[in-house]
This record gives structure tokens, C-alpha cells and sequence, in this order.
């Protein structure tokens, strides 16, 4: 015990200074975005996932985006990703990459964050993934990262929570599941939809078993990404309840 005790203090504070410290991702990360030509066809026919729309309206969908980087091998000329993390949106249609100025994720209005500020609590439903958000929203728990700190943890029942945190495609047999988790939070609450599969499918959008999230559960903040970042993940929480700007 005594061994592990001086072990750790000589490890000193690990937790990141975040969101003050500019982290820095590695190159090889695949973050927001960026259309450098409105020609597209090239850049559409590599996308796996039809992401990428042409046409009248030419753009990326980062919402079914799995960033996996395929159109900016195939047309270099047309998209290129940039290392900016900062992923989330308030609404569906804000994912939408057309060139123009991205609209990151607003704050909850007054009321709201004087309820969630200092203190949100969030249930997570895993509605038929993969597991690999659920692991990137794990990490946010560990000594790296401390989410706790600012107030904001993960519980195991929704009369605890302040809304909930929605991974995966949401398979019909989890759907019933979602909706009594959902109805179980008390209002005012929060709606997040994590990762691709939850936003519009993912890998596994159109599949008949694949409902995914009902309409009338209505969504407050949309974390893209095919798992996220961890640091996605925590900068979308952190503007919805106003600590970041």
C-alpha cells in the first residue's frame, strides 16, 4: 500500500487542464470537415455511407460521416479534414458541412443552465451499438479527464438524471427500452445523441431492425463521429450547459 501511495505521488496531477490548455490532437485525427470545391462526384462515389450529397446543394452530412477519411483520399482537391474537434451541433441540420461557417452547439437557455449548470447528471442508454462510444464516454470518467469536476457524472437510474445520453443505432428491440428511460427522467430534461448511429444510423442506417431515435423524443445536442473523441464528447456537454463558450 505504502509502495503504491509514493508510486502515484511521484505520477503528480494528471487530469488534463481542460478546456484552458489548447490540446493538440494527432495529425493523423480526423476532425471537422472543410469543402474546398462545391465538385464533389468523386469525392461522393469513395463515401461508403453516402455522406456526401451533389447536386443542387452539394455537401457533407457529418451526421452520417463516419470519418473514415475515404473522400479526401479520393478528391483531395475537394475535402480535406482539419484537426478542430469541436464537432457538436443544436440541431440536425447545422451537421450539414456546405462551406459555409460551422454553427457549434448553443447553450441551454437561462432557466436551464441555472438548473444544470454546477450539477447535470446524465443516464446513459446503449440502444444496439458497438460499444465503442460507450467506451469513449467511459474514458471521460477516468483520472485523464475527471468529468466529475465539472459536475457533470454518469448514473445508473434516470429518476436521478437530468436527461440522457443516447449510443448506438437504437434496434427495435431496444426501443421500448429508450422510451422508458426517457419518460422516466423528470422534466425539464436533456436529450444527447451520441455518435453516428445514434444521429442517423451510422454503418447500419436502413436497416429494417434499425429504428432509431424516435421523433418524438426531441434531441438538444448532436455529438457526430463514428466513436467520437472523448474530447468531442465533452466539449458538446460542456457548451450545452454553458461552461464553455
Amino acid at each position: 500500500m505504502i509502495k503504491a501511495l509514493i508510486a502515484r505521488l511521484k505520477q503528480g496531477y494528471r487530469t488534463m487542464d481542460f478546456p484552458s490548455a489548447d490540446i493538440k490532437l494527432p495529425p493523423r485525427y480526423l476532425g471537422l470537415p472543410k469543402l474546398k470545391s462545391a465538385k464533389l462526384e468523386r469525392a461522393a462515389e469513395a463515401c461508403p455511407y453516402g455522406a456526401i450529397s451533389t447536386g443542387a446543394r452539394p455537401g457533407l452530412d457529418m451526421a452520417r460521416c463516419v470519418f473514415c477519411g475515404a473522400c479526401a483520399k479520393a478528391a483531395p482537391e475537394a475535402v480535406e479534414f482539419s484537426n478542430d474537434y469541436k464537432l457538436c451541433a443544436g440541431s440536425r441540420g447545422d451537421l450539414l458541412i456546405t462551406g459555409k461557417e460551422f454553427m457549434r452547439a448553443r447553450t441551454l437557455g437561462a432557466d436551464l443552465r441555472r438548473l444544470f449548470g454546477r450539477s447535470f447528471r446524465l443516464r446513459q442508454v446503449s440502444a444496439g451499438g458497438c460499444a465503442a462510444c460507450e467506451a469513449d464516454c467511459n474514458v471521460l470518467q477516468t483520472i485523464g479527464w475527471d468529468l466529475g469536476r465539472f459536475g457533470v457524472q454518469f448514473v445508473a437510474s434516470p429518476r436521478h438524471a437530468d436527461g440522457i445520453l443516447v449510443t448506438g443505432p437504437v434496434t427495435r428491440n431496444m426501443e421500448l427500452a429508450l422510451r422508458k428511460t426517457y419518460f422516466a427522467v423528470s422534466s425539464p430534461k436533456v436529450v444527447i445523441a451520441c455518435g453516428a448511429c445514434a444521429i442517423g444510423g451510422g454503418p447500419y442506417a436502413g436497416h429494417e431492425e434499425c429504428a432509431g431515435i424516435p421523433e418524438d423524443i426531441p434531441v438538444d445536442l448532436y455529438i457526430p463521429g463514428c466513436p467520437p473523441h472523448p474530447l468531442t464528447i465533452l466539449d458538446g456537454i460542456l457548451r450545452l450547459i454553458g461552461r464553455v463558450g
